[in-house]
């Protein structure tokens, strides 16, 4: 692997010196081609996409590289570089810092939620997505800040594709400031438009592989990696045995080796975490790292191992796929799995989904063991799973909630997304939910603009749903009570369970994990939470166990929820109208209401048969939840016409949750809505076609399709667009209590007919027709709705002797149809031309008729025969 560095007179001077950060380091070498697209006055303004692989020290060289550039151009301020995770943006800064030979918050530094280590000397400062979105909407022209380098673009959070359409924005008023998107791979033209234009797209720069040889094992466990629970439990076992064997060949080999596990969330690796130190004991190091760990645990894990140290074998989630590089990692073992965002537009719910890793992602994980030597990744599924696998993960936009988004979008003027360049258009769906969330709570107009309270609300580092439940909910509940309550929502914490009063015991007590992060989380939103109405309201405060519900309430007034009685399971219907399940071992089951914080799609006996399960809840009494979701209240008359009679009753509802229910006498007007809601759902049979009446509609239709008006249309959908020229006083009737037994639609039907046209109805359409053995025949006219059908005349072929012209009906155009009967009226032929069926099939029908129906006439000449309904003996 060639990484020989370039002159160092090709390198620009500044305050870091590139040329000790960059040995060793593969992106050094595109260093002066990095330099000449991003110097200040150049073609390209200052922009520009990197596209390097893992591994290459992009994210260590680029940041100084930009800082050393403005510097000698005399743009002041900093460089920003966000990174997707908070542990990379620590761990980015903390590397920079020790390359460079400073402290950590001096020339290099981070800012991440509830922690800062950057001042006012700090060059470069690592930040996650969320922080560089708030700076953004509090001061739009990013004044200090000289430049931005948005890293790993290619995960497509939601967040960073906010930010590229935004900076994209922001450049066009400030020339002056460099951005630069970066990752391992990409669509790289389509980035450089976006941060560019399309006319003049910023310069791409490309760095070749800093990967060594990889090995590649494929060693699927017998058994499923996935159930209709999600992933097994028996799965997560053999992923611990192959990850604790092939770490014991690889440490014969090598025993500087660590090993590096995916598991797809938290649960899953402290599983295979339990299971590996249960089986190789104290000889090992297991680590774990994901979101919820603690800081100092995340940190710990993307370390190297400390001289003298013991192997490591470090469980993560997909956070370590990117943007890090742990030291010693020469071993990977990769599930295939990973945890992603799916919105359930049906139930109104986004949440978490176990799925297959995309191709791209698990090339990125094989790739971690390879970054400092040979390495070998297993793959626990096979060949075929990985060839069935999607190429790319899907865009965090594309299945996430909207509501965040929305409202930066709205505070930053573009409601939407409209006009912004972003990578991809937001889905139309989910943005009408998010914006109908904003709506409610107050945080967007009729138009979609942020208002006051929207502006306000996106100043609190918190989802806007939770951020509005803090200021409304501190005057009742104190602003410390809410704050608490709010961090706890907002945070990544371990549940302990899905009881959220015992999780909220555990944070402010200090033995959850999370307690340090938490307590800083509850310090700064207190500072939003602080009102007038706040600081006075000692009085009003309540107790914890009502406190947590009330707050989630207030925040997620849809997802207040009563027990369904009589459901086998534990059920629960949500205000929103969802049902979902509480689990067998959950504490909370036998609670009446319950305030939902996190309900997610899932399958088997914990979703209790509707398909939802709860994740995490408090307990909730009636009032309590009428008092939070207040909006949601409701009291209405409901008729229903149903049975053929409408009735009503005085219904109480939260949402969808009936509260009480009283029979009542309808309204006039409410009757007659009940009953054209009725006819509307089900169609003119909610009140029902006698015989006649059906009989009439259809010659009716015949004639309106063959002659067209003065004849009516009398389809559905006709009738139902002017029920009032037609059926008014019948529906006078029904709304008024009668029943739908009393109404024949006949005459109702004879009001539409055309006058003086109606007198030839029965010439046109008739009811019947003559037949030669003097008999009348009735005819049979197609359904309203068939738009092709035929009038059949099903008739005993023996009537029909001598019968030569097919008759013609509705002005000669349509010729009737004959069904031609046995003598015991079965089907024996269909023809609209009698001459001919006389002159040919007739002859094989009386070769298989008359053994049978030997009582009957059969005659060899059906032209001269006398039509007849009786038998040979009573012609």
């Amino acid at each position: 692997m060639n990484t020989a560095f370039p002159a160092a007179d090709l390198l620009p001077k500044g305050p870091f010196d590139l040329s000790r950060l960059g040995r060793g380091l593969v992106f050094a070498q595109a260093l002066p081609a990095a330099a000449a697209a991003l110097t200040p006055g150049s073609t390209c303004a200052g922009s520009a996409v990197v596209q390097a692989p893992p591994g290459t020290g992009k994210t260590t060289l680029i940041p100084p590289l930009v800082a050393n550039l403005v510097a000698g151009a005399g743009v002041p301020g900093r460089v920003v570089v966000t990174q997707p995770r908070r542990v990379a943006a620590r761990a980015a800064a903390r590397r920079l810092a020790a390359l460079d030979g400073s402290a950590v918050g001096e020339r290099a530094g981070y800012t991440v939620r509830g922690e800062s280590h950057a001042g006012s000397r700090t060059l470069v400062e690592f930040v996650t997505p969320g922080i560089l979105l708030r700076r953004l909407l509090a001061d739009p022209g990013l004044d200090g800040t000289a430049a931005v380098i948005l890293d790993e673009v290619h995960e497509r959070g939601l967040e960073t594709d906010l930010l590229i359409g935004m900076l994209a924005e922001v450049r066009q008023l400030r020339e002056d400031m460099t951005l630069v998107a970066m990752s391992a791979t990409l669509d790289a033209g389509r980035f450089a438009e976006l941060i560019a234009s399309p006319e003049t797209p910023a310069p791409v720069i490309d760095c070749p592989s800093a990967l060594y040889p990889l090995e590649v094992r494929w060693q699927p466990p017998a058994g499923k990696r996935l159930d209709e629970r999600g992933i097994t439990p028996g799965f997560l076992d053999a992923l611990a045995g192959l990850a604790a064997r092939g770490h014991a060949l690889a440490l014969a080999e090598d025993p500087t080796t660590d090993a590096l596990v995916f598991a797809p969330g938290a649960r899953e690796v402290a599983h295979v975490a339990r299971r590996l130190r249960q089986e190789l004991g104290t000889g090992t190091e297991v680590l774990e790292l994901h979101g919820q760990a603690p800081a100092a645990e995340q940190d710990r894990a993307v370390s190297g191992r400390s001289p003298g140290g013991l192997p490591r074998i470090i469980v993560s989630t997909s956070l370590a796929e990117s943007s890090l590089t742990v030291p010693g990692v020469r071993l990977v073992v990769d599930s295939g799995l990973s945890r992603e965002p799916r919105r359930d537009a049906a139930r109104g719910m986004s949440g978490l989904v176990t799925v297959s890793c995309s191709r791209a992602s698990a090339q990125q994980r094989a790739g971690r063991a390879a970054r400092q030597g040979p390495g070998t990744v297993i793959r626990a599924y096979s060949e075929a799973a990985y060839a069935a696998a999607p190429a790319q993960p899907a865009p965090e936009a594309a299945a996430a909630d909207l509501t965040a988004a929305a409202l930066v979008l709205a505070c930053w003027g573009t409601p939407g997304g409209r006009g912004l360049p972003l990578p991809q258009t937001l889905p139309a769906p989910a943005l009408e939910d998010a914006e109908a969330v904003l709506r409610s709570i107050g945080a967007v107009d009729a138009e979609g603009r942020a208002t006051d309270t929207g502006q306000a609300l996106a100043r609190i580092p918190a989802d806007p749903r939770l951020a509005r439940a803090l200021v409304d909910g501190s005057p009742r509940l104190g602003a410390r009570s809410a704050a608490e309550i709010t961090a706890m929502l907002a945070g990544d914490y371990r549940p302990a369970g899905a009881d959220l009063v015992r999780l909220l015991a555990a944070l402010r007590s200090g033995k959850d994990p999370g307690s340090r992060a938490f307590s800083r989380e509850v310090l700064r939103l207190q500072q939003f939470a602080r009102s007038p109405q706040a600081a006075t309201a000692s009085d009003q405060r309540v107790g914890t166990g009502e406190a947590v519900g009330y707050l989630v309430a207030l925040a997620f007034p849809d997802r207040v929820a009563r027990r369904v009685a009589g459901a086998s399971d534990e059920q629960y219907l949500l205000a929103s109208g969802t049902r979902a399940g509480l689990p067998a071992d959950s504490p909370l089951r036998g609670h009446e209401w319950l305030a939902v914080a996190d309900v997610s799609r899932a399958a088997g006996r914990a979703a209790a048969g509707t398909g939802a399960v709860i994740r995490a809840a408090a307990p909730l009494d009636d009032g309590t939840a009428e008092d939070a979701a207040s909006q949601l209240l409701v009291e209405e008359i409901i008729a229903r016409f149903d049975g053929g009679k409408v009735s009503a009753r005085r219904v109480r509802r939260l949402g969808a949750i009936e509260l009480a229910s009283t029979p009542v006498r309808p309204a006039a007007a409410q009757g007659r809505g009940a009953v054209a809601r009725a006819l509307a759902e089900q169609g003119l049979g909610a009140v029902g076609w006698s015989p006649a009446a059906e009989g009439l509609r259809r010659r009716l239709a015949l004639l309106h399709r063959e002659l067209g008006a003065p004849w009516p249309d009398v389809s559905d959908r006709a009738l139902l667009a002017r029920l009032d020229d037609w059926l008014g006083p019948e529906l006078e009737a029904l709304a008024s209590g009668a029943r739908a037994s009393d109404v024949n639609l006949l005459e109702p039907l004879r009001r539409l007919l055309p006058w003086p046209e109606a007198s030839g109805l029965d010439a046109l359409a008739p009811e019947r027709i003559l037949v030669p053995s003097g008999t009348q025949e009735r005819i049979s006219y197609p359904d309203v709705e068939d738009d092709a059908g035929r009038p059949v005349l099903a008739v005993k072929l023996q009537k029909c002797f001598g019968w030569a012209e097919s008759p013609r009906i509705a002005d000669g155009r349509v010729r009737l149809q004959f069904h031609l009967l046995s003598p015991a009226g079965r089907p024996l032929a269909v023809t609209d031309d009698l001459a001919s069926f006389w002159s040919g099939p007739y002859s094989q029908v009386r070769a298989e008729m008359r053994g049978r129906y030997p009582r009957h006439p059969w005659p060899e000449d059906p032209w001269t025969a006398p039509a007849t309904a009786r038998t040979k003996a009573r012609m």
